[in-house]
């Protein structure tokens, strides 16, 4: 212990704190740059071993009772584990008794702590406090357990989060890591604002195949939602007679997809994910708002069709085409009255109508093969095969949101997290059966989550909050995660915010923001939290199971970058005037081919 520096002893000792009193300003001065807030002690607890604790308060102590004692400084620190036999482990065994010494805790120290075990195998950054020491994490504890990446705009979230992705994947400085054999890695990233792309785009010699799917590729046939997202999208429910709507759509979609599925299919529902013809269902409503049944006696109280025919099973006219029905009578010879439904689905038929000509929601209502053919049942295995990577073998899937219409981001985001969640679920269930987990474990990265995960209950994000929340409640399970990443934490869903175990803070600059992280994390790290404004960019706190030791890391930037890049306002102003061609902006703008 010669050569290490003692700085105080220990004057008080709790479960929760721990006060160093130190005498020897020199020794402080000395070694002052060892002694910022987060920087670790390593406190003798006179059984051969050691407690570390973290800094975390200094106060100078005002002795009024005596005028002529020397200054003295008190450090608080909050004890976070043991060293034993020359291994750190979480947690303590016993507490240092008060004159007990405290040490600065070196270089040779923080390696062991933080580089030389074999379950901390995943590599975050460097420690702020010692840029030569690795900040190594537990990855299987990382990426298992919901992660929570939060910070203010420019604090560097969409670098952290690429750096951790290409870390992940195998991406280092532009270069593949795994280019003679590829990994069995499956990312899928929400991508709000396309900044993702240039993160995981290497050259063709490299080999890694990124999986991009936009709103002109993504292929997503409406017949793949659930009720919920069906009636989201097509039923306003704060109408009168909503419930009828959605009563009859119920029974078009079901009778719809058993007129296509039957032959091959059982057991068929609302939600099973079987193709039916949304056209069709459109005029089976408009037949149901417009017919009238006959009421002579041969008419058998029928709907009766303006030629005199009758209907005895709707599903066999109603789908084909909107039909001209005979008109309402009360003479004996004809007597004919309106349906139960006729004039009730005006709204409604208008609405179907409007939802099936909006060409910005051909990738959901239109969607269809490269020969223009519709997708059925059985391209089922192709579409879920886009989300995984499977069709080009991709271990990065990135969905670009950024044309997306935003009346319909919600749905969209919720079909695609359910389809992937349904896929994990029946997956692993098919492995448990003989004996095994999932072995194609799978993260979801929710970027700006704030957008449409939010706290708030509004109805517009009803559908994508259920199906993330699930996720984050049930998905560990079945192998899959979530990284949830936000400048406006204290703006997404508590639900799934609470489930999170891993927390990288960046820096946050709202109040609410700050005080809302510093309840989701534990107690024990106490005033660590207070730095969260002051992190530089890159910096960030890392809390959870991940980590042995609450930590400032410092990020290295990913290569290559995502584009994510602050326009340099003041240097572009001082440049010389520009042009623009202002058509090729319009035709973008209108999707015209430029």
């Amino acid at each position: 212990m010669t050569n290490e520096i003692c700085i105080g002893q220990v004057y008080s000792s709790e479960l929760n704190s721990i006060v160093v009193r130190a005498t020897n300003l020199k020794i402080i001065e000395t070694a002052k740059n060892n002694l910022s807030l987060g920087n670790l002690l390593k406190i003798s607890d006179g059984n051969l071993n050691y407690t570390i604790a973290i800094i975390q308060n200094f106060k100078i102590v005002d002795d009024k009772d005596n005028e002529s004692s020397e200054c003295k400084i008190d450090i608080f620190c909050q004890p976070i584990g043991t060293i034993s036999n020359d291994r750190f482990q979480r947690g303590l065994k016993t507490l240092p008794l008060p004159t007990e010494s405290a040490y600065i805790v070196d270089e040779t120290l923080l390696k062991e702590i933080f580089e030389n075990n074999e379950e901390y195998n995943f590599v975050a950054g460097n420690l702020a406090q010692n840029k030569n020491i690795k900040a190594m994490l537990n990855g299987n504890k990382l990426f298992s357990k919901h992660i929570s990446v939060v910070g203010s705009t420019g604090a560097g979230k969409s670098c952290v989060v690429s750096k951790l992705l290409q870390e992940a994947v195998g991406i280092e400085n532009c270069q593949n890591k795994n280019k003679e054999s590829q990994k069995n890695s499956h990312i899928i990233i929400f991508d709000i604002h396309s900044e993702y792309k240039n993160a995981f785009t290497l050259v063709e010699q490299e080999k890694f195949n990124i999986n991009m799917l936009d709103v002109n590729s993504l292929k997503l046939p409406y017949w793949l939602m659930n009720s919920e997202e069906l009636e989201d999208i097509f039923i306003e429910s704060n109408e009168a007679n909503s419930h009828n709507q959605i009563s009859q759509f119920k029974q078009a979609v079901i009778l719809n997809k058993k007129k296509y599925n039957s032959e091959h299919y059982k057991d068929i529902n609302y939600d099973s994910p079987l193709y039916f013809d949304i056209k069709e269902v459109y005029h089976y409503i408009c037949n149901l708002n417009r017919e009238v049944i006959g009421k002579t006696a041969n008419d058998n109280n029928l709907p009766k069709l303006s030629n005199g025919n009758l209907i005895n099973f709707r599903e066999d006219y109603y789908f084909d085409e909107i039909l001209d029905f005979a008109e309402t009578s009360t003479a004996k010879d004809t007597k004919a009255s309106i349906g139960p439904f006729n004039g009730e689905f005006n709204r409604f038929c208008s609405r179907l109508e409007t939802k099936l000509s909006d060409d910005r929601l051909s990738f959901l209502l239109k969607a269809q093969k490269e020969d223009s053919s519709s997708y059925k049942s059985k391209d089922f295995e192709e579409i879920l095969k886009q989300f995984l990577g499977y069709i080009n073998k991709s271990n990065i899937t990135i969905i670009d949101l950024s044309g997306i219409p935003f009346e319909v981001l919600s749905i969209t985001i919720s079909l695609i997290s359910r389809l992937i969640f349904d896929f994990a679920f029946n997956y692993s269930k098919i492995k448990h059966q003989v004996g095994y987990l999932n072995d194609i474990p799978i993260m979801l990265v929710c970027e700006e989550a704030h957008n449409y995960i939010p706290k708030s209950n509004e109805a517009l994000y009803k559908a994508s909050k259920k199906s993330i929340e699930r996720i984050a409640k049930e998905g560990r399970k079945y192998g899959l995660s979530l990284m949830v990443v936000s400048q406006r934490p204290s703006e997404v869903s508590e639900t799934i915010m609470a489930q999170c175990n891993n927390f990288i803070a960046l820096r946050l600059t709202n109040s609410n923001d700050q005080s809302y992280v510093k309840n989701l994390l534990p107690d024990s790290i106490g005033s660590i939290c207070e730095s969260l404004p002051s992190l530089e960019p890159g910096e960030a706190l890392i809390v959870g199971d991940s980590t042995l030791i609450p930590s400032i890391v410092q990020f290295e930037l990913p290569n290559p970058l995502p584009k994510s890049e602050t326009v340099e306002f003041l240097s572009e102003w001082q440049n010389n005037w520009k042009d623009v061609c202002f058509v090729d902006i319009i035709k973008r703008w209108r999707k015209e081919t430029i």
